[in-house]
């Protein structure tokens, strides 16, 4: 009886291990199930739970629309003006977005002048799509129509999106550019060879097939104010002092820095005075040379050149830029690094226009900048109106809040004329001085 009690209890034993392992089992894969559905969700006691798709495209930003894909990208232009994705992340074909590649949506007068283009995820290619061209590098579609022309926004509506939207390809990119006007692409044509090794197709005209792997449509703006970046949404962490240095190294210039007084004791340094050609000039532009000089400078004296190029290298020799508030002041991304720029802001409490378009932008750029605004003594409307109108009694009465943007412009930007009190503006540029001088110490 002994012997067969021993027999039972060994047969026993395996079964209470077997029982333990089984409960062990089952408590862990609970626990895996449980950690992995609270977690990542892509497992469920239905099975997997596919990962939340990435948006093709954004459309929350103020300024532009971007769509980016990857996949089986084909592209026409003429006529069509399609890209189809088929294979990528989109999943499905039947999803589509149609935007204006052109960074100024908010503003229907820029639209106008710019063609829409449709982005359509598909399922597959039928024969009539088969490939004309074969590209081994990523596309980039936008326009350049919209307000370009206009210096100011040459740069706010397409050469700084561009900057953030393509420059991390390292010039491996094929543009395929909208509303191409070839004598305005002649005139940056250095800052798109930087931003692209490949011969740029105009895209209106193209009546190839060309096949990618990843499209980006339209350009990134991580700012909803112009001229500026936001470097905390942009991908690659971008800065309006970036797009200043590249811009400098597109053109060539060779001023990375302004001077350093008394390190070139021989040399003065450089004061530009843009004196625009029309609207908003400089009445007495002799009298403010004279009084420049009298302070210390080497005064250049210019209305600018179409030949940005050749103006860039002159900017970028100067240590001062100033002048009225106007499209002229964006030149100053050619300026190196601490130089100074002087705003004269028009009569009409332009306050809010005049840092909303330079005084932020050129902290931005890492520059030095000094604000004056004009007294009622210093503009040319005192001609136009008397004193009891409300261009001096109440200049905001006929701001654009409260009257229009086409009564605001004409008195304020187009009518106006500055004949600058020297006197009243000397110690603004004997602070530039102070400027220069105090980066000695740094």
């Amino acid at each position: 009886m002994a012997k067969g009690f021993r027999n039972v209890n060994r047969r026993a034993k395996p079964q209470k291990y077997g029982v333990a392992l089984v409960a062990v089992f089952i408590l862990v894969a609970l626990t895996y199930v449980t950690r992995t559905r609270t977690t990542s969700m892509r497992f469920s006691l239905g099975g997997f739970v596919k990962p939340e798709k990435k948006p093709i495209c954004d459309t929350s930003n103020r300024k532009s629309d971007i769509c980016e894909a990857d996949g089986d990208v084909r592209i026409i232009g003429k006529d069509t003006r399609m890209v189809f994705v088929a294979g990528g992340e989109g999943g499905g074909g039947g999803e589509s977005w149609t935007i204006k590649p052109y960074a100024r949506k908010w503003d229907a007068g820029s639209g106008a002048r710019v063609r829409e283009v449709t982005l359509k995820l598909v399922d597959g290619y039928a024969q009539d799509r088969r490939c004309s061209v074969n590209h081994t590098v990523p596309a980039m579609v936008f326009a350049i129509g919209g307000w370009t022309g206009n210096y100011f926004h040459d740069f706010v509506d397409v050469l700084v999106p561009l900057f953030e939207t393509a420059y991390h390809f390292g010039g491996e990119v094929q543009f395929l550019i909208a509303n191409l006007n070839r004598p305005w692409m002649d005139k940056y044509q250095l800052f798109f060879e930087k931003l692209s090794r490949y011969e740029i197709i105009e895209y209106d005209d193209d009546d190839a097939i060309r096949c990618f792997k990843h499209v980006t449509l339209g350009l990134r703006c991580t700012s909803a104010e112009d001229f500026q970046m936001e470097p905390s949404k942009s991908p690659h962490g971008y800065t309006m002092f970036d797009f200043a240095k590249f811009a400098r190294g597109a053109f060539s210039l060779e001023r990375d820095h302004a001077s350093r007084l008394g390190e070139e004791t021989d040399k003065k340094p450089r004061l530009m005075v843009i004196t625009r050609a029309t609207t908003r000039r400089f009445m007495n532009v002799e009298e403010i040379v004279r009084m420049a000089e009298e302070v210390g400078y080497e005064v250049v004296v210019t209305e600018g050149d179409p030949d940005v190029s050749k103006f860039s290298r002159i900017v970028n020799s100067c240590d001062v830029l100033m002048g009225v508030h106007g499209s002229a002041l964006t030149n100053m991304v050619f300026l190196p690094t601490n130089a100074v720029v002087i705003q004269v802001v028009p009569w009409g409490n332009l306050d809010w226009i005049a840092g909303h378009y330079f005084r932020d932008p050129s902290d931005q750029m890492k520059l030095n900048y000094l604000e004056y605004s004009i007294s009622e003594e210093e503009t040319t409307l005192t001609e136009l109106y008397p004193r009891e109108h409300a261009v001096f009694k109440d200049p905001m009465s006929l701001h654009p809040q409260n009257a229009d943007w086409d009564t605001f412009s004409r008195i304020f930007l187009k009518e106006q004329n500055v004949k600058l009190d020297v006197t009243r503006f000397r110690p603004y540029l004997e602070r530039a001085l102070r400027i220069l001088r105090r980066r000695q110490g740094e």
